[in-house]
């Protein structure tokens, strides 16, 4: 059997962390859904920039666009949706065999809006009725902006991908934003059935400290936060206030395992695979991470309820020298900033291409 269809049995769902027409054009999607377990897909700026600027595929779209006086974010919208939209419906089986527990696919705002609540809010509304699709995710980040918009698009009953976590703490403020928007649908009367996942980046934490820390510890960083959010996430669905929800029709926020692309060199290049298994929850990993996984990954366990060894690894950590509380802010302002380049060079890209195609350059 298969790593990745033991995974999947173990009850933890595989995301491909890659969105471009060339894998929904030539089935290489539908491949991956069909022989290694894939039930849903993330994207963000920095795959969307790749996807677009080296690829020709999209040319003849942005083309076509552009005549009708269409440009920038509104051109890059309708190009993500078109591919999302196809991505969505090729999970719909599996979101609706699994009665909307998985079969995602994520669309992220534009990250310009990361710290501005108000807009962050609408975007999310428009792009919600936009992609048209019940297993769409709108991607919303945890910033200290965003933890607002989050509650406020829960209680809209919208669908929310709760991106650029480091930490339990932060976790811990996107649960607590998406258990008031829920809250909230039950004082109004409303269903609280709307879904969302809380993503916890983990290899970043290891490419800022590989070099800063004794060789043991090294590659340690990583697995450790993502062992300790995991405690956090099983405390919330034990707790009372989940429960009570719960028995009104809520569905828990699912914790996902993100940023699982090994950056170091000489560790395994599926290191954040095999270490994270994990029932009900999400591995979004990349492409070269997954074929890796599906030839040579291992199984051998799963995370420890308690978090097992995460916080005597987290005390090593800081007895090194590593302020945890000060690294999973900069992780997560420096992340937002890597998107806003992105997006920066992504609208660059379709304008550059624009002009091509209309002979203007």
């Amino acid at each position: 059997m298969k790593a990745t269809q033991q995974l999947h049995d173990l009850g933890q769902s595989l995301w491909l962390d890659n969105i471009t027409r060339d894998l929904l054009d030539n089935g290489t999607l539908k491949r991956y859904i069909d022989d290694l377990s894939i039930t849903g897909l993330t994207s963000n700026p920095t795959i969307f920039e790749h996807a677009i600027s080296k690829s020709s595929s999209y040319d003849a779209e942005v083309g076509r666009l552009m005549k009708t006086g269409i440009s920038g974010e509104e051109l890059f919208f309708e190009l993500a949706l078109q591919d999302l939209t196809r991505a969505a419906d090729l999970f719909a089986s599996v979101h609706e065999r699994t009665a909307g527990f998985d079969g995602f696919v994520s669309l992220e705002l534009s990250p310009l809006l990361a710290y501005d609540t108000k807009k962050s809010v609408s975007a999310a509304k428009s792009l919600h009725e936009k992609g048209n699709r019940p297993n769409l995710f709108i991607k919303i980040p945890g910033t200290s902006k965003g933890v607002p918009a989050i509650e406020e698009s829960i209680a809209n009953g919208i669908a929310i991908n709760v991106t650029l976590l480091f930490s339990r703490e932060q976790y811990l403020a996107s649960a607590e934003a998406y258990m008031r928007g829920l809250e909230r649908r039950v004082s109004a009367g409303l269903s609280p059935d709307v879904r969302s996942v809380a993503s916890v980046f983990l290899s970043r934490w290891d490419g800022a400290t590989m070099d800063k820390v004794p060789d043991p510890l090294r590659d340690k960083l990583g697995i450790a936060i993502g062992k300790q959010v995991y405690k956090a996430y099983r405390d919330i669905l034990a707790s009372d206030r989940w429960q009570r929800l719960a028995n009104f029709g809520a569905r828990a926020q699912r914790l996902l395992f993100a940023s699982t692309g090994t950056k170091d060199p000489k560790a395994s290049d599926v290191l954040y695979i095999n270490a994270l298994a994990a029932p009900n929850t999400i591995n979004t990993m990349p492409e070269k991470t997954l074929l890796a996984f599906s030839e040579h990954g291992n199984v051998t366990g799963t995370l420890p309820r308690d978090g097992g060894d995460c916080e005597r690894v987290l005390a090593d950590f800081r007895k090194a020298g590593i302020d945890l509380d000060q690294l999973a802010a900069d992780l997560q302002s420096k992340g937002a900033e890597a998107f806003d380049d992105s997006w920066s060079k992504l609208l660059d890209a379709i304008e550059a291409k624009g002009k091509v195609l209309q002979g203007v350059a």
